[in-house]
């Protein structure tokens, strides 16, 4: 299933770029990436998914080909939801499915004790970036590379250059990256929510959810001293107390990149679970 175009969606900071696969008579699904990758994440995943629908992955804002907002304008979660909505409109979807990586799978929140400090902290971050003002920082694109790798160790070689393709512009002395500096830190992005709100929200819920962990997935990338890993367990376990038989689960083996690393290893249980045929949408 080859990659049919290139989208690029009109929203009121200037674009969402977006690709699209299969034909758009087909049952809809949209890719939402994790936080700093691109649309490009999914470009292993989708080949290996059934045929019959149509899959459209975005860049979400200040990310790979998109626009970056407003100055002044934060990036917060629900910008993101809303860009959701907007990409849905946009194409004229009314029901579609989800499948997200990371934090494009995010359908919850999390508990923070010092919440206003976190806010705080955010406030001042957009501020001192926006009053830098220092120009994009050109390096060569292996240098690039081996930045992208010290961060995100899971990734790569291989796939690094694979998300470096939408999320640098090459220039005459070496590429630069897309992304707006603003988004640097996902903790300044993200709104958290109580346990008790949480709870609210997916007993809410009309769509069924399937939810896959890499055994070697974010904790072991981005949290290796952060002991309390109990709250994956707490959203585990209230999606499958309230979604009872619409909520699936499973851990497979591999990092937290493994949708481009091994595909192969998640497409078979993504593929069960949208050839689903009941009548409720999905989310993954």
């Amino acid at each position: 299933m080859g990659l049919i175009s290139e989208l690029k969606l009109a929203v009121p900071w200037g674009h969402i770029a977006a690709k699209a696969w299969g034909s758009h008579q087909a049952a809809p699904v949209l890719c939402l990436h994790g936080w700093l990758d691109n649309a490009n994440s999914f470009d292993r995943l989708i080949p290996l998914l059934p045929k019959d629908f149509n899959y459209v992955a975005m860049d979400f804002g200040g990310h790979g080909l998109s626009s970056h907002y407003s100055p002044g304008f934060p990036y917060h979660y629900q910008n993101f939801v809303s860009e959701v909505r907007r990409v849905a409109a946009a194409l004229k979807w009314n029901r579609f499915s989800l499948l997200g990586h990371s934090f494009g799978g995010a359908v919850g929140g999390m508990e923070m004790d010092n919440l206003l400090t976190y806010k705080r902290r955010a406030i001042e971050h957009v501020l001192q970036v926006e009053a830098s003002r220092k120009p994009e920082q050109v390096v060569s694109p292996e240098e690039m590379l081996q930045r992208l790798l010290k961060k995100n160790s899971h990734a790569g070689e291989e796939c690094g250059k694979h998300l470096l393709q939408r999320g640098t512009t090459q220039v005459a002395t070496g590429v630069w990256l897309n992304r707006d500096r603003r988004i640097t830190w996902a903790e300044h992005c993200l709104d958290f929510v109580s346990r008790e709100l949480f709870m609210h929200y997916i007993k809410n819920l009309q769509a069924r959810v399937l939810l896959v962990k890499a055994t070697e997935g974010y904790y072991a990338l981005r949290r290796e001293d952060d002991a309390d890993k109990e709250t994956v367990m707490f959203v585990v376990s209230s999606l499958k107390s309230v979604l009872k038989e619409r909520f699936q689960y499973f851990e497979v083996p591999g990092n937290h990149y493994i949708h481009m690393n091994q595909p192969q290893q998640v497409a078979r249980v993504i593929s069960s679970f949208l050839q689903n045929k009941e009548g409720t949408p999905a989310s993954l």
